[in-house]
């Protein structure tokens, strides 16, 4: 088993899967309900073996992290809560790789924290300016608890509709029933609000320096590689873009092993 711990991040508790030692990486999932860090990565940080140091929460409203009191799920907390979190675990500098929402999570820690994100990974990500709320991501959004949903769901995320199994469907259907009360807070429609609150500024990419490694689907309905990587190649001072043929939202699950060689390769430090 992949070992989970709770750990205290400004008062609130924060689940986290950590594995390995090594060069730290923080690996924040995405926004589908059912989501957890675990669910996310935990296939991905067992191939990239002990000489990483992963740290993979659940972030606030995702799992078993509950969205702190007085608070609202959103891309300042989800971004403060992940460099807390590092801070909480002595650790000084570090990758990161975000999928989705995690990925324009990750480009804004990468902002907000440039002594301590050395590279970032961001795959299928949000976060480009000017990116619309595609039909698919409002679906995946809205997708209600259950096999129905789930499967729904999963049938957008990836190319290859034989990815999407009767085990997938409902493994991922109780995780959407185990984590619904606190997930119903984060999207409520009209959800293209909630596109724009993840966008990033010009100024705010523009602030990045930590080099940046863009992985895709050309395939991926959720966030179209038109109006999601390819703006941010304008914007980012260090970039570059991996776009992987029949591949729709999770190149993880989609191309695992192209994926970890592109991750570890980038990472590796020279």
């Amino acid at each position: 088993m992949t070992p989970l711990r709770t750990i205290t991040v400004d008062g609130s508790p924060v689940q986290v899967l950590e594995s390995g030692t090594g060069p730290a990486v923080l690996m924040l999932h995405g926004s589908g309900p059912g989501t957890t860090g675990s669910g996310a990565w935990a296939t991905t940080a067992q191939a990239l073996g002990t000489s990483w140091h992963v740290v993979a929460p659940d972030q606030a409203g995702f799992g078993r992290t509950p969205v702190p009191a007085g608070s609202r799920g959103g891309l300042r907390l989800w971004t403060e809560q992940a460099a807390s979190l590092m801070d909480a675990l002595g650790i000084d500098d570090y990758a990161v790789v975000g999928h989705s929402m995690g990925g324009a999570v990750a480009l804004a820690l990468a902002a907000a924290r440039p002594q301590q994100v050395t590279r970032v990974v961001a795959v299928s990500t949000m976060g480009a300016p000017g990116a619309p709320l595609s039909a698919d991501l409002d679906a995946l959004w809205a997708a209600p608890a259950g096999p129905l949903g789930a499967r729904d769901m999963l049938s957008r995320l990836v190319l290859d509709q034989a990815l999407v199994t009767d085990s997938a469907v409902d493994a991922r259907a109780a995780a959407m029933r185990a984590g619904a009360a606190a997930y119903a807070s984060l999207f409520p429609p009209p959800r293209t609000r909630w596109v724009d609150e993840l966008t990033l500024s010009a100024h705010t990419l523009a602030a990045i320096r930590a080099p940046v490694l863009l992985v895709h689907g050309a395939e991926d309905r959720v966030t179209p590689l038109g109006t999601a990587a390819l703006p941010l190649l304008e914007h980012l001072a260090d970039v570059r873009l991996h776009v992987l043929g029949r591949c729709g939202h999770v190149p993880a699950i989609e191309h695992p092993r192209e994926f970890r060689q592109l991750l570890s390769g980038f990472l590796r430090p020279d």
